[in-house]
């Protein structure tokens, strides 16, 4: 490790007024007994529990430690984002504000990231999440190797740590909707996993549901891919091809039989034909809306209501 390295640690914080200075504390305790240098950049991500008091107490206690309140919830890509941007140091350590990623395990992240890597993301060796977490986070995890074209195997977690580069390049990325699994991916190269202890929450329930998880898929889908217009396009030339052999054949059974309904032969074709035409290019004009909403995609997604440190 070089001497003069700056780890700064981001944790979104959500209702976890119980937990987050037990974190904090944990943290610290990490660093300090190795000598490291560092800064714990908290995200108030519109809690209603009083864990922005909490937090701004421990940025009063503690100099490592920076205070940020979010006018109101964003959610937690939007918050670590938001982390990003005020978190000065070499590396970027991102972890959960519940004790489940254990603070010593950092030393794993720190230690695999100096081997040459970008990007270093610990895989749970036994997930203490619940079942509708696990379960939305493998669909999440193939989705993501899908839309961001990744051919290393790799396991998404929130806890990892990411180079100063990577760091600034998601900064700078004006997508219309931030996703950072999807980032940290876009933006390394050089990246793997490396095993970690996973620890049952230590009080509470998960924030996740189904809900938030098709959300979240949807925003994979959306914002970050066209496949579904890709697909919804294939499915356009499908209809239109069918409707083409459809038409031929209605329109040569009525020149051979003739038919008891004037007009119906041709109503079915045109109906045909022009309904998988339209389907067509719907999928061609909204392949160029997803473009053009890349291309003038907000630069914040968030509004910073107050900063508090020493």
């Amino acid at each position: 490790m070089a001497a003069g390295t700056v780890y700064s640690v981001v944790i979104p914080v959500y209702n976890s007024a119980h937990i987050v200075a037990t974190t904090v504390s944990q943290v610290r305790e990490f660093f300090l007994s190795r000598s490291l240098r560092f800064e714990i950049v908290l995200v108030n991500d519109g809690s209603g529990d009083g864990s922005w008091e909490v937090t701004v107490g421990l940025a009063g206690q503690y100099p490592e430690v920076t205070a940020i309140n979010l006018l109101k919830n964003c959610g937690q890509h939007h918050a670590n984002l938001c982390g990003f941007r005020e978190a000065k140091g070499d590396y970027v350590i991102t972890m959960d504000d519940d004790l489940q990623n254990p603070p010593e395990e950092i030393a794993k992240l720190i230690d695999t990231v100096q081997e040459g890597y970008d990007l270093v993301i610990g895989r749970f060796e036994s997930k203490q999440h619940s079942f509708v977490r696990r379960a939305g986070s493998l669909f999440v995890g193939w989705l993501n190797r899908k839309v961001f074209e990744v051919k290393d195997h790799l396991i998404l977690t929130n806890f990892r740590i990411i180079r100063r580069d990577v760091v600034d390049r998601i900064c700078r990325d004006r997508s219309f909707s931030t996703y950072i699994p999807g980032l940290v991916l876009m933006y390394s190269s050089r990246r793997c996993n490396v095993l970690v202890r996973h620890l049952p929450r230590a009080e509470g329930a998960s924030n996740y549901t189904w809900r938030k998880i098709l959300g979240l898929v949807a925003t994979i889908l959306f914002n970050h891919s066209s496949i579904p217009l890709r697909y919804g396009a294939a499915f356009g030339f499908m209809t239109a091809g069918v409707s083409f052999f459809l038409s031929l054949y209605f329109l040569l059974m009525a020149m051979i039989n003739g038919t008891n309904a004037p007009g119906w032969a041709s109503l079915v074709v045109l109906l045909s034909f022009f309904n998988g035409m339209l389907i067509l290019l719907l999928s061609v004009i909204g392949e160029y809306l997803i473009r053009i909403l890349r291309e003038i995609g907000t630069p914040r997604s968030y509004e910073v209501k107050e900063i508090v440190r020493q």
